[in-house]
């Protein structure tokens, strides 16, 4: 599998003639991150193909899933901390002894700069300029004989200690992480000529050289750096920070009107008579790395969404500072609109298909929007009809990786507040959140102050405040601002389809409705099936 950045490639075969090898391996590629991981599990252990598989899962899922604010240093050490504390756990519980046992080797490549980590013996390569490096520390006995003999493996003991490493890659760099079994049987220069066809190449090559009759099961992972991030290249351009904006300013051909924001970083601009929004880094990011990392992100971020649901956005290729610009949208938000009455029926009906239609197309950069709210829709007309835009690049981010309160309080979701990702679902109660406030101009759970740890008390129906809206609308509002994630939409289409099909939105009802309130015609029908029977059994006992 290749995109812009990686080519990576995976493959393993059993030892001799088994049909199952104990090693387990993967490699994924997840926008500008690539995560690689080889096991190989212990043979002398019960469980040592299960501990592998189990490893290799754990590792990938984690670091699809992981909090944004862990650097990948403590991500690693935390995920591996995590896996051998349950595998060895489980082993002392159904065994009596470890028996989940693996070694682990694992890279994550973050831009341009390689994180490692391993335990045990699977050895991890760097190929550059020629010449094969091992970048892997094995934890093998130093006695005389006792070569084969682990001093480290996960699963084995109650604590792990990995050898970890890091450097920084370059373009024609490739990366090899082996099970044991390969450098068994190839050379260190056999493996040097055979590496740039791929891993399969690799394994079968070894297979051949031994008839068909591997020692050991044998597998390998290799990853070729075949481009440069474009985040890594934007940050890495010699760009200054500006550190004081005055209006009237000439920055490469904008004039500065007025700032828009408070902190004077964003600005209204014009350039031959159009006006435009420049906006520049926080000055907190001349400094430090992680601040000018997010306004990075945000810049690569607005340049690449070029769906209709954003303003458009540039990154000027000739800049001699540091910012990116969008259009300047003549309208007003959302939250000035409904200021002095709610929004009409038809115009949230259209709010809402534009909200649920941007968070899918977001969704396939495995993107969310993260702070969903009436600030952050700029309503514009447009041939008598309103037309909605979704502001604020810098609130973007990979879905699933905060999981923290970011955002405002009173449009995030219950698990939100209990520290659980940002997700679809959670995404989903915002724009619940957002039309039912444009329809009624309240918020359903009340204003939420940062730091406060609201009750979610049960909201009042959007038709309570509003007669004007019909009972199918209602259903789709309250059920996508649903306390309860059971009840709540799972993903942005089964809301889309509904407030898209009025015929087929089920009614919605509290978790506090009475069984009338729910289904009145079979409460009645209930009823008369009791009554009948009541009356039946009075007749037959009269009878007698």
């Amino acid at each position: 599998m290749a995109n812009a950045l990686f080519k990576v490639t995976s493959f393993g075969l059993a030892k001799g003639k088994e049909p199952v090898s104990e090693d387990f391996a993967a490699v994924r590629v997840m926008d500008d991150l690539c995560v690689g991981v080889v096991c190989d599990g212990v043979g002398s252990a019960r469980a040592g193909g299960q501990a592998a598989r189990r490893v290799v899962n754990y590792m990938m899922n984690n670091f699809q899933t992981r909090p944004r604010s862990w650097s990948v240093e403590k991500s690693l050490q935390r995920f591996i901390e995590g896996i051998n504390a349950i595998l060895y756990r489980e082993g002392i519980e159904e065994y009596e002894s470890p028996e989940y046992v693996t070694t682990l080797s694992i890279v994550v490549i973050e831009g341009s700069r390689l994180y490692g980590a391993n335990v045990g013996d699977s050895p991890i390569w760097l190929y550059r300029d020629g010449k094969l490096q091992e970048l892997s520390f094995a934890h093998v006995s130093d006695e005389k004989g006792m070569a084969h003999v682990l001093t480290q493996a996960v699963g084995l003991d109650e604590r792990v200690e990995p050898y970890f490493f890091e450097n920084n890659l370059q373009v024609g760099d490739r990366l090899l992480l082996a099970s044991d079994g390969l450098e068994k049987v190839l050379e260190p220069i056999e493996i040097e000529k055979k590496l740039k066809l791929g891993a399969a190449s690799l394994v079968k090559v070894a297979s051949k050289k031994v008839n068909d009759n591997l020692p050991d099961d044998t597998t390998a992972v290799v990853i070729e750096v075949v481009g440069q991030s474009q985040t890594r290249a934007l940050k890495e351009q010699k760009l200054p920070i500006p550190t004081r904006l005055q209006k009237g300013d000439s920055i490469d051909g904008y004039r500065l009107i007025k700032p828009l924001i408070q902190n004077g970083r964003t600005w209204l601009a014009e350039k031959k008579g159009v006006k435009y929004v420049l906006k520049f880094p926080p000055l907190e990011a001349i400094d430090d790395e992680k601040q000018l990392d997010l306004f990075v992100r945000e810049a690569w971020n607005a340049s690449r969404l070029k769906a209709g649901f954003f303003p458009k956005a540039v990154i000027p290729k000739n800049r001699t500072l540091r910012y990116y610009v969008m259009a300047y949208l003549e309208g007003s938000t959302l939250k000035e609109l409904t200021a002095q009455k709610p929004l009409p029926v038809e115009d949230t009906i259209a709010l809402g298909k534009f909200l649920s239609g941007a968070c899918q197309y977001l969704l396939k950069y495995d993107l969310v929007h993260g702070d969903i709210k009436s600030e952050n829709i700029i309503v514009l007309k447009r041939h008598g009809k309103r037309v909605f835009k979704l502001v604020d690049f810098g609130s973007i981010v990979e879905i699933f990786s905060i999981a923290s309160r970011a955002g405002t309080p009173s449009y995030l979701a219950p698990e939100r507040f209990k520290g659980e990702p940002i997700s679809e679902q959670s995404e989903i109660f915002a724009i619940g959140v957002t039309l039912y406030e444009a329809l009624t101009r309240t918020y359903p759970y009340g204003e939420i102050e940062p730091f406060q740890t609201p009750t979610f008390k049960s909201p009042k129906p959007v038709r309570y405040f509003n007669k004007a809206v019909p009972a199918w609308l209602e259903s789709v509002v309250m059920r996508a601002l649903e306390r309860n994630r059971e009840r709540r939409y799972e993903v942005y289409s089964e809301m889309a389809y509904e407030i898209s099909h009025p015929d087929a939105v089920r009614p919605y009802f509290s978790e506090e409705s009475s069984i009338f309130e729910k289904d009145p015609v079979k409460l009645y029908k209930t009823l008369f099936l009791l009554s009948f029977l009541v009356n039946l059994g009075l007749f037959v006992w009269l009878l007698r």
